[in-house]
């Protein structure tokens, strides 16, 4: 006999009534990619000893495909258990005002790997939080990617969906020109295009006027940083080369210009 397979992690099947329907506007992939990229910090839970499940307070990054990336320390409980069993998942919740559970939140479930030998997390996610470079080469201190399996999105009321982890990352196929320039890109739109960045950020997106960096760029998008604000300028298409970066690049900056 047969047996049927078992679902992902996170995935409940039968929970939901059949004639169930989320409102149209509903897009939640986008709305799921926009989280994982977006939110700073989140609740890291990880299987104690005990058994029981041990939920944490971590900053968090992502990798140039939308792993997720966190810094943290070996005299952590949290750690302990990561390297006892890397099964984990993270909540990463948009805050706002009123209840909060009416805003979105995505539950990204996974197994973590200490990747201290990859110095891109570490550029990306230090970029994300530059607090951090103030312990983040402290011996007891590594940074941990995320290998995603599947994912959780409640988007409010009558808003929620399950996603596998291919579903909710970005593919890199077709881009390693763009994995190989990304640093630079970064750094030169930051050091030469400052007014670009700006105006995508409070032309574009609604964000305040200030000192506004990018602090990374994927095939889906790029992340915007000020403070501990930060902002998703997602692109019309996808994007592999240097050339498709430069030419969308330009389109945004005509495109705020003429918003004057």
């Amino acid at each position: 006999m047969t047996q049927e397979p078992r679902p992902l992690p996170g995935f409940m099947p039968g929970r939901v009534p059949d004639d169930a329907r989320p409102p149209e506007s509903f897009d939640p992939l986008s709305l799921a990619k926009h989280l994982l990229r977006v939110i700073r910090a989140g609740t890291l839970a990880t299987l104690d000893r005990s058994g029981y499940p041990f939920a944490s307070l971590v900053n968090t990054a992502t990798d140039i495909d939308g792993s997720p990336v966190i810094l943290v320390s070996r005299l952590t409980t949290h750690t302990a258990n990561l390297e006892r069993d890397p099964r984990a998942s993270i909540l990463l919740a948009e805050r706002g005002k009123g209840d909060p559970l009416a805003h979105p939140r995505l539950t990204v479930l996974g197994r973590f790997e200490r990747r201290d030998d990859d110095p891109r997390l570490a550029r990306r996610f230090l970029a994300r939080h530059v607090k951090s470079e103030l312990y983040s080469d402290f011996a007891d201190f590594s940074f941990w990617r995320m290998t995603v399996v599947s994912a959780h999105l409640n988007g409010g009321f009558a808003r929620a969906a399950d996603l596998t982890g291919e579903e909710l990352l970005t593919s890199l196929a077709g881009g390693d020109e763009l994995v190989a320039v990304e640093a630079s890109a970064v750094e030169h739109m930051n050091e030469d295009h400052a007014d670009a960045v700006l105006l995508y950020a409070t032309k574009l997106l609604g964000g305040t006027t200030g000192a506004w960096r990018v602090t990374s760029v994927d095939p889906e998008g790029i992340d915007l940083a000020l403070g501990d604000s930060t902002l998703r300028l997602a692109f019309p298409h996808r994007v592999t080369d240097r050339m498709g970066l430069i030419t969308v690049l330009k389109q945004f900056a005509d495109t705020a210009r003429a918003m004057n």
